[in-house]
């Protein structure tokens, strides 16, 4: 589907810091500065920030990842640098690389794809509990058996995989193709920036692990890169949570006001309600309802004339036209509202509709085989001429969406200063103002 949120640009926002950084660090350190402290602390201090951000929004498994991808880069940096300062590595070094090449795909798709309760400590508790026994059983198993435990995650136990598939020993490729394989699954599922950039930053660790002792600069590259990812993910869902409504996917009320804030000179505003929302609420329940504020904000999406169309709250939306008095913005409105008008949406019949709620949830947007129904709304149109405060417009448009409701509805009436000017389907008359 064209449609999905994967096909869209704005969805990988987040790759470009880490990006950039990626880039930047892998072209400016030379084998001899991966040493440095400032490289060694530098995953640190982005895990620390990260994980201060996913506390404050409650982000426990984004927590959790960040840490693993900081702990991945403490163990296998002193190696690292022990490799670049002798010439040789050293005698635990290869079990730590494949112990930390097998626990890290594991626990990175356990933590991923362990769903969040909104409980911080309970969930912090559970997973820290479970992680930490599972990894004190194999230290304490490698420390008895050190040679043992090193064969067990490095020979090749299936004979006929190919050997030289991957660049990892097999044990942990295969780890990581099947972690890979359920991120990626999730991401499509359930498209969201933090799930896609789950599975981006595993890629990158799967791609860097083999490759550090013949690329050094990698380790901190791509560690950094990785926690990047998912620190940018966190901010962009933050900012989608704070300014853009859930349910319809344009932006909300907090960036209306925002909008409104910058605006200067002439600009006009559209309040949009629709028409009868509370009786197909009613009649039909709620998630008919969404349905149909989807369906309004769809068309909205496309306002011309360079508006911006924003959910106000309940039914009722907003679209803002910037250095456009409101005379030049009716036609706009006025095609906005015959193409609501214009549309029909099928019902599904209750009785077909499933009582799971996650599979009736896959059924929606597939139409059905009920009632069609027809959607309309009542606009009321203001500009900034009235009156200079944003408050003052949006009062005045109010008062227009007032005035479109008492003349009959489906309708567009522009606030004129002492006048309200009706219009619909292309006849005007002049009404007093409300």
């Amino acid at each position: 589907m064209s449609d999905h949120p994967l096909r869209q640009p704005a969805h990988y926002l987040f790759v470009l810091p880490a990006l950039l950084v990626a880039l930047v660090l892998w072209a400016t350190l030379g084998n001899e500065d991966v040493g440095r402290a400032g490289q060694r602390v530098l995953p640190w201090l982005l895990a620390c920030l990260g994980s201060g951000l996913a506390l404050m929004y409650n982000q426990v498994r984004t927590l959790c990842l960040l840490l693993l991808v900081a702990a991945l880069f403490t163990v296998l940096h002193p190696d690292l640098a022990h490799y670049l300062r002798l010439g040789y590595i050293s005698p635990l070094t290869p079990l730590r690389f494949h112990a930390v090449s097998t626990w890290l795909p594991l626990l990175f798709a356990v933590h991923a794809l362990w769903p969040e309760r909104g409980r911080r400590r309970q969930d912090l508790l559970l997973r820290g509990i479970g992680s930490g026994t599972l990894l004190a059983i194999f230290i304490l198993l490698a420390a008895q058996q050190p040679q043992g435990m090193h064969d067990l995650l490095s020979n090749r136990h299936f004979a006929w995989i190919p050997s030289d598939w991957n660049a990892l020993a097999q044990l942990p490729a295969l780890l990581f193709l099947a972690a890979t394989a359920a991120l990626g699954w999730q991401a499509w599922r359930r498209p969201r920036p933090l799930h896609t950039a789950m599975l981006l930053a595993l890629l990158c660790l799967w791609w860097m692990l083999p490759r550090i002792f013949l690329q050094p600069a990698l380790l901190p590259a791509l560690s950094v890169a990785a926690l990047l990812l998912m620190l940018g993910a966190t901010l962009q869902e933050s900012f989608h949570m704070a300014f853009r409504d859930e349910l319809t996917g344009l932006p909300g009320r907090r960036a209306f006001n925002e909008t409104l804030q910058r605006a200067a000179g002439t600009y006009s505003i559209a309040m949009v309600d629709v028409d009868h929302f509370k009786k197909f609420n009613d009649t039909h329940g709620h998630d008919t309802g969404d349905d149909v504020l989807k369906l309004v904000a769809s068309r909205l999406a496309r306002v011309g004339d360079g508006g911006r169309a924003f959910r106000y709250g309940g039914e009722e939306f907003a679209v803002v036209f910037l250095d456009r008095a409101a005379p030049a913005c009716v036609e706009a409105v006025e095609t906005l509202r015959q193409s609501i008008e214009d549309s029909r949406m099928q019902l599904r019949d209750r009785s077909t509709r499933s009582r799971d709620a996650a599979a009736g949830q896959q059924q929606r947007g597939r139409g059905g085989s009920g009632q069609v129904v027809q959607v309309t709304v009542s606009i009321g149109l203001a500009d900034s001429r009235i009156d200079a405060r944003p408050a003052g417009v949006v009062k005045a448009a109010d008062q227009a969406l007032y005035a479109a409701k008492e003349e009959g509805r489906n309708r567009v009436c522009a606030h004129g200063g002492q006048r309200v000017l009706a219009v619909r389907g292309g006849a005007e008359a002049q009404t007093a103002s409300r």
